[in-house]
């Protein structure tokens, strides 16, 4: 079982940045892929940002692609999201999911087997 919990969440103004981590634990080398989501009330979760365990490969939703990095640590089983230029539209809960499969990359919920809590972004001026 491999644990996941997200903390840097916080009350932001628009153009702030933030920075959310998600700390792994338990059987971690099991974990192939990261990723972040994020979901608003009454709304499905969506994809924002994914990185690969091994090599560090990258993938992002259109909408934050040119404002998020995602990266991670692996020697301390820990992955950032370094968000810039926030808006309006990224206020949501912010969840950490890591997944076992060896298939390559996917932005589905259901292609992750374990996911944290979460951490509120919100932002407002």
């Amino acid at each position: 079982q491999v644990q996941l919990l997200e903390s840097g969440g916080g009350l932001v103004q628009p153009g702030d940045s933030l920075t959310l981590t998600c700390a792994a634990s338990g059987t971690t080398d099991s974990i192939t892929f990261m990723a972040w989501f994020r979901q608003v009330q009454g709304k499905e979760p969506r994809f924002v940002a994914g990185i690969t365990k091994n090599y560090g490969a990258t993938r992002y939703a259109n909408a934050v692609k040119d404002r998020f990095t995602v990266s991670r640590d692996n020697g301390k089983n820990t992955m950032h999201l370094n968000m810039k230029s926030l808006n309006f539209d990224d206020t949501a809960i912010y969840q950490c999911a890591a997944s076992r499969s060896k298939s390559g990359f996917s932005a589905g919920v259901s292609f992750y087997d374990y996911w944290g809590q979460g951490t509120q972004v919100i932002v407002s001026s």
